[in-house]
C-alpha cells in the first residue's frame, strides 16, 4: 500500500514541531511514510517480491538453509529476521557478523542461501561476505538502501528499502525498512513452502500496512516521553537493554543507538540471562531498558511477556531504575517499571518494528542532553568502506 498523502504529510508536520535542528530526529520521523513505501515496492495484489526473485527461483527451491550476514544495525535487523523466518516458515537461519564471515569453515552438509544486510550498500566487510559466498557458488539475496551500489551489482538478487537517503549516522529508518523487508521474507518463505495458506498470509500483510499509521500518531507521544526520561537517565554512565525472543534484537539495537550517540556503555542482553553475570551490575546507578510487549493472542508471546515482568521485579528489588515498552492498556508493567513507553497492540512478529522507535528517541534525547552531535558520533562514519 503506498504511503497516503495524509500520513507523508503528517510526519512532515510532526518533524517541523519536533524537530531540534538534528537530521537524526527528522529522519526518526520518516519512518511510517518509509516503511509504507518499503512494502509498496514489495507487495503488489497480495504477491510479495513480485519477480525480484526469479533469478534465483532454483535455489529458493532447494535451498536448506538461510544465512544473513551484515554488520551493526543490519545485523541487528539480521537477528529480528531469524526468528521471524523460522517461527513464521521453518526454514532454518544462521546469523554471522559480516567480518566473520569469510573466516568460517564451508558450508558442511548444507545448501544455503546467504542474505547480505547493507545501510549503504558499500560496507566492506559485508561485500567481503558477498564475495566470499558467490566464490563458494552460494546464490545471494542483498537487502540495501542504496540502488546503485556494489552489494546490489553483484547480488544473485536485490531488494532495495524505501527509506530513501539516510543522511544521519544513526541508522534510524533504515533499520525499521530492512526490519520490514525480512519480515515479507519471512512471509515469502512461509508462503512458497506451504507452511501459510493465502488467507493467512493476507491477514498477516493487512496488519503489516496498518503499522505506519499506527506509528504516526504515536510519534509525538514517544517524543514527549523520551525528552523527559532522556533528561533523569542523561547522567548515567551505563545502561543494560533486556528482550526475549525477537525482542532481544531490539535489545541489542536500542543500546547500540545509545552506545553510538551517547557515549554511555551500553548491553543488550537476553531478559533470562540477567541471572547470569549481568545482574552484578544492577544498582541505583544503572537504568534497565527492558521489552515488555505482550500479543495477547500468542500463548508464547503471553510466557514470555510474564517471565520478563518477573526479570523486572528482580530489577525493582535491587533498586534498579527501570525504562520499559510495553503494549497500550497494560497496568502490570506500570505498576513495576519507572517509566513506560507504550506502543499500539500487534501481532508478536511485527512489534519490534514499532518497539523501536521509542528507543531510538530515548537515545536521541540522552545524548542531546549530554551536549552531543547525535547526527555526527566521534569515531563513526555513515558507511564503513574499509576492513
Amino acid at each position: 500500500m503506498p504511503p497516503s498523502k495524509s500520513t507523508s504529510a503528517k510526519s512532515k508536520k510532526a518533524a517541523a514541531n519536533g524537530d531540534r535542528g538534528h537530521i537524526m530526529h527528522r529522519e526518526i520521523y520518516e519512518q511510517p511514510a518509509a516503511i509504507a513505501k518499503t512494502v509498496a515496492k514489495h507487495l503488489k495484489n497480495d504477491i510479495i517480491f513480485p519477480g525480484e526473485l526469479d533469478a534465483i527461483e532454483s535455489a529458493l527451491l532447494t535451498f536448506e538453509k538461510l544465512i544473513i550476514a551484515a554488520s551493526g544495525s543490519s545485523r541487528h535487523a539480521g537477528l529480528a529476521g531469524e526468528i521471524m523466518i523460522e517461527d513464521l516458515s521453518g526454514v532454518a537461519v544462521d546469523v554471522e557478523y559480516a567480518s566473520e564471515y569469510c573466516y568460517r569453515s564451508t558450508h558442511a552438509a548444507v545448501d544455503p542461501i546467504v542474505m547480505v544486510i547493507t545501510q549503504s550498500g558499500e560496507t566492506a566487510d559485508t561485500i567481503a561476505a558477498q564475495r566470499e559466498a558467490l566464490t563458494r557458488g552460494v546464490k545471494t539475496i542483498a537487502i540495501s538502501n542504496v540502488s546503485p551500489a556494489t552489494i546490489v551489482r553483484e547480488a544473485s538478487a536485490a531488494l532495495i528499502t524505501g527509506a530513501g537517503p539516510e543522511l544521519a549516522v544513526p541508522a534510524t529508518k533504515s533499520f525499521t525498512t530492512q526490519v520490514t523487508i525480512v519480515y515479507l521474507m519471512a512471509l515469502f518463505l512461509a508462503r512458497k513452502r506451504g507452511r501459510m495458506t493465502s488467507e493467512v498470509t493476507r491477514s498477516y500483510l493487512q496488519r503489516l500496512e496498518r503499522l505506519p499509521d499506527a506509528i504516526e500518531q504515536n510519534l509525538r507521544t514517544w517524543d514527549d516521553s523520551a525528552a523527559q526520561f532522556g533528561r533523569e537517565h542523561a547522567r548515567a554512565e551505563k545502561f543494560l537493554y533486556l528482550g526475549r525472543g525477537v525482542h532481544y534484537a531490539i535489545a541489542r539495537e536500542g543500546a547500540l543507538k545509545l552506545k553510538e550517540i551517547s557515549y554511555a556503555h551500553a548491553e543488550g542482553y537476553p531478559a533470562g540471562e540477567l541471572k547470569h553475570g549481568p545482574n552484578a551490575l544492577v544498582d541505583e546507578k544503572l537504568p534497565v531498558v527492558v521489552l515488555a510487549t505482550c500479543d495477547r493472542s500468542d500463548p508464547d508471546s503471553v510466557l514470555r511477556y510474564r517471565r520478563t515482568l518477573d526479570v523486572m521485579k528482580e530489577v525493582k528489588s535491587r533498586r534498579g531504575p527501570l525504562v520499559t515498552v510495553a503494549t497500550e492498556g497494560d497496568r502490570e508493567v506500570e505498576e513495576i517499571a519507572d517509566h513506560v513507553f507504550y506502543v499500539p497492540s500487534a501481532p508478536e512478529l511485527l512489534l519490534p518494528i514499532v518497539e523501536v522507535i521509542p528507543l531510538q528517541l530515548f537515545a536521541y534525547h540522552v545524548a542531546i542532553n549530554k551536549g552531543y552531535d547525535v547526527d555526527h558520533p566521534r569515531n563513526l562514519v555513515k558507511a564503513v568502506v574499509t576492513e
